[in-house]
């Protein structure tokens, strides 16, 4: 009994495949059509063919009966005849189509095939049976590169994410163990740097967190109106230090426009935000270089630059920047001690905030401007947006 169950199974796919309903459903019009003709020349071919004799004059009853007869009689062979040749063409014709779009689609159950097995390079072939299929296989291949890019940039975050963790966590252990082994001694320094990568880890995974969160939408606000000018300021305060220390100049521009404008925010994570980008641009910006934290107003958008003289970006790592884990020179970088997401938290914040946040350089050595556009709040009782000049 067992072998015949694969068997069985087989012939009940190919019943219910495309090529058997379509043939299915071909049958259905064509019965449908061949009953339809019959019974509308049944119901008026009589008549009229009777009018007709009535017309000519031959009223003799025998002739009559006879003709009628023969009309019936012809009516229903040809015509059945004529039905029956349809009926075998239209099925030959059908048969001929639903083989070739069930041969059509195989390249694309295939190509669907390699990609749930994990092979996101398998592409569908181009069907050619009108534009409904080819948008269908276009849409496909979309859906198997955007996997494909999903996928390389998984792989590479958890590589990435993997290293992070893994240089803390080999000083931790090398140094947990000379002291067990009385190399080293838990003094003053030593705890420290333990310390230091004990909080270098808790970072690395608030910010992974962080982003993973805002990323789903599940980022929680306590949104108020705030002041555009006042979280320019909190942030400058926090990074002017820090620029005087490494030499380099830092400065505030806020367009009069920009002065009173107000926006619907959670401070501490447009904090986070702007902190995030000035860290950056020091980062990148060598001794005696500069970094502008500027503002202006357009239209109902705040816009927020941050613009420094550094190392700047080459065109082809612009539109990654802003992915988890992306450097665009990984030891470089990493000898910044940044984490690698950072600028992912700073997309993440901003679009929860219904903003949007891009970059532009004009390569290596000749700068980088990040950019933040924040809706402005409204004032509805005077109809012009907050903050207007």
């Amino acid at each position: 009994m067992s072998p015949s169950v694969p068997h069985d199974a087989g012939v009940l796919q190919r019943l219910r495949g495309l090529r058997a309903r379509l043939l299915t459903a071909i049958a259905v019009a064509v019965l449908a059509g061949f009953l339809t003709s019959w019974t509308v020349a049944s119901v008026i071919g009589p008549p009229i063919f009777q009018a007709h004799l009535l017309e000519s004059g031959a009223l003799d009853p025998a002739v009559d009966r006879h003709a009628q007869a023969a009309f019936r009689t012809a009516s229903a062979v040809s015509l059945g005849l004529a039905l029956v040749a349809a009926a075998v063409s239209s099925m030959v014709v059908s048969a001929f189509l639903a083989r070739r779009i069930q041969r059509r689609l195989t390249g694309v159950r295939r190509a669907a095939e390699q990609v749930a097995v994990g092979d996101y390079s398998a592409r569908a072939p181009q069907i050619g049976m009108g534009s409904e299929f080819d948008e269908l296989a276009g849409a496909f291949n979309t859906m198997a590169a955007d996997l494909a890019g999903i996928e390389a940039a998984r792989t590479r975050m958890l590589s990435e994410l993997a290293h992070e963790m893994r240089t803390p966590a080999a000083i931790l252990e090398a140094y947990l163990e000379a002291i067990r082994d009385g190399v080293a001694h838990a003094d003053g320094p030593t705890i420290e740097m333990l310390q230091a990568q004990v909080a270098r880890l808790t970072r690395l995974s608030q910010d992974i967190a962080l982003v993973t969160t805002a990323e789903e939408g599940r980022l929680a606000m306590r949104r108020a109106r705030v002041p555009a000018r006042a979280l320019l300021n909190e942030a400058a305060a926090q990074i002017v230090g820090r620029a005087a220390d490494a030499d380099i100049r830092f400065s505030v521009d806020v367009a009069p426009s920009a002065e009173g404008a107000l926006l619907d925010a959670d401070v501490d994570r447009l904090g986070q935000v702007l902190t995030n980008l000035l860290d950056n641009a020091l980062r990148h910006t060598p001794s005696g270089g500069s970094v502008r934290l500027g503002a202006v107003r357009v239209g109902d958008r705040l816009r927020i630059t941050v613009r420094d003289d550094g190392e700047g970006i080459s065109p082809e790592h612009l539109p990654r920047i802003f992915d988890r884990f992306y450097r665009v020179d990984t030891a470089r970088d990493r000898a910044h001690g940044g984490s690698g997401v950072g600028l992912s938290i700073v997309r993440s914040i901003t679009e929860a905030h219904g903003g949007s946040v891009t970059a532009r350089s004009d390569g290596p050595a000749r700068g980088t401007v990040l950019v933040v556009e924040l809706p402005v709040v409204t004032d509805r009782a005077t109809g012009d947006a907050a903050g207007t000049a």
